[in-house]
């Protein structure tokens, strides 16, 4: 490939820590320099293609750590494909994303994560990793962790919940914990106490209660908060850090906050559904609420603050979508007249760097504190920074030309993820992502889609960065 260079001109740059007016030098795919704007270094610059920013953000492209493409659940599979999928992440600002590879009981991790790899390869518009879903703890599982780390795969994820499917006992979650200590692997828990759950389940059926609200009530805080501390126990016990996947309540945010505190290597992930919805969503009439149906489930408003707390005291370091979208129309139907047999899960990958934004405009966080929870700590998190994350000498040219006063209005008529429904359906967000470049490559040009499959390549992670 021939040398090519872009130069972005009078924006404001904002990383995680720093903002300046610069403009921004790109060789062959990778940041080659930044100098303050309108300084000789920067009119030095020159390069065949030019991006005027002024009045805009220059922002690193987002990284989405929790996604699920393509992925089986309750006898459907999650709408958006690879192809689809990823397109819609960059139409959003999103460069990267890190993907859930699964392993099925029987089988080895290798098998699953093979799977992964065919699915994605030759289909993705931006870069892509892998985390390992382990299903089926036993010795030669626990042997192939250590390969998978060795290859790039470097964070496990176990569930508390989901019994006869992806559910792991204490024992062995215990096992998998002090494997991950040995190895540099990073635990990722669905802290849900699942067998409570099923029981609570069980009778809210037989009481005729099966509207989607239901999945939200029997799903109770109190049993995200204890399967949380539970997890955080079980991870000092292993000696090994641990990473709490979407975290919607209140006192599951308790009890990260105490474990923090007693300066454990102890992580919290929160999702945009958590942040903007709530019950109330869940209660829609007319079968509306299934379209907000996933796990952990959406609490009340009140819990909101705590999440919003969480994230601008750092006890909460990420924003990941979560992202498993099911179309209403034949796949959320599944679960008429059955909340149980509601397939979980939202779309968001193309929506979170809207709305962190938006979140900005509220008050609720800074400007470099959404680049970190959005763009820098899933990089560092997942072994990835500063290769994505920031925008400095050296990183892979994931930027985005973010224009910060442009208005819209979010809809399913005008998304692009291939599903039928929005979750934030007629919500005003003030910013829009306008120029996408995914190693230098523009993806999305001045609002129009310019990318390709097979342009993302799947990167291998080292291990977690984030380490105390």
């Amino acid at each position: 490939m021939t040398s090519s260079r872009t130069v972005i001109r009078g924006g404001l740059v904002v990383t995680a820590s720093d903002e300046i007016h610069a403009d921004v030098l790109i060789e062959d795919g990778r940041v080659a320099a930044l100098a303050a704007s309108g300084t000789p270094a920067a009119e030095a610059f020159s390069a065949e293609r030019t991006i005027d920013a002024t009045g805009k953000y220059v922002i690193p492209g987002g990284v989405d750590g929790h996604t699920h493409m393509e992925m089986p659940f309750g006898g459907t599979y999650a709408a958006d494909t690879f192809e689809t999928g990823t397109r819609a992440a960059a139409w959003g600002g999103t460069t990267t994303i890190v993907d859930f590879a699964i392993q099925s009981v029987g089988h080895s991790l290798r098998e699953g994560l093979d799977a992964w790899h065919a699915k994605a390869e030759g289909n993705c518009a931006i870069d892509y990793g892998f985390h390992m879903i382990v299903s089926d703890v036993n010795e030669k599982t626990l042997k192939e962790m250590d390969l998978l780390v060795e290859e790039g795969v470097t964070s496990f994820k176990q569930f508390m919940a989901y019994p006869g499917v992806f559910y792991s006992d204490d024992g062995q979650i215990l096992r998998a914990m002090q494997r991950a200590a040995g190895n540099g692997g990073l635990i990722m828990m669905h802290a849900e106490n699942g067998i409570a759950i099923d029981v609570l389940v069980e009778q809210a059926l037989a009481r005729g209660e099966t509207d989607p609200r239901y999945h939200g009530e029997v799903r109770k805080a109190l049993l995200e908060a204890e399967a949380t501390h539970r997890a955080i126990k079980l991870a000092q016990v292993a000696g090994a850090p641990l990473y709490v996947v979407h975290v919607s309540a209140q006192e599951a945010v308790a009890e990260l906050i105490r474990a923090r505190d007693d300066g454990l290597n102890v992580f919290g992930e929160t999702c945009p559904q958590y942040l903007f919805l709530s019950t109330d969503n869940l209660a829609e009439p007319d079968f509306e609420g299934a379209k907000y149906v996933c796990s952990t489930p959406l609490r009340p408003r009140e819990h909101q603050a705590a999440l919003w707390k969480g994230l601008r005291t750092n006890d909460l370091q990420v924003v990941s979508t979560d992202h498993c979208p099911f179309c209403f129309t034949g796949q959320k139907e599944l679960g008429r007249g059955d909340f149980s047999k509601i397939p979980n899960g939202m779309p968001g990958v193309e929506n979170r760097m809207d709305l962190l934004h938006q979140a900005v405009v509220d008050g609720h966080i800074s400007r470099r504190r959404w680049i970190e929870i959005a763009c820098a700590t899933p990089a560092r998190m997942f072994g990835l920074y500063p290769k994505k994350g920031t925008i400095a000498p050296g990183a892979d040219a994931d930027v985005v030309i973010y224009d910060p006063h442009a208005e819209q209005v979010v809809s399913a008529e005008t998304h692009h993820m291939n599903v039928d429904y929005s979750a934030y359906e007629g919500k005003r967000i003030t910013g829009r992502v306008e120029t996408v470049l995914s190693r230098g490559v523009p993806v999305v040009t001045e609002r129009e889609y310019s990318g390709r499959k097979g342009h993302g390549v799947y990167t291998p992670r080292s291990t977690c960065q984030y380490l105390n």
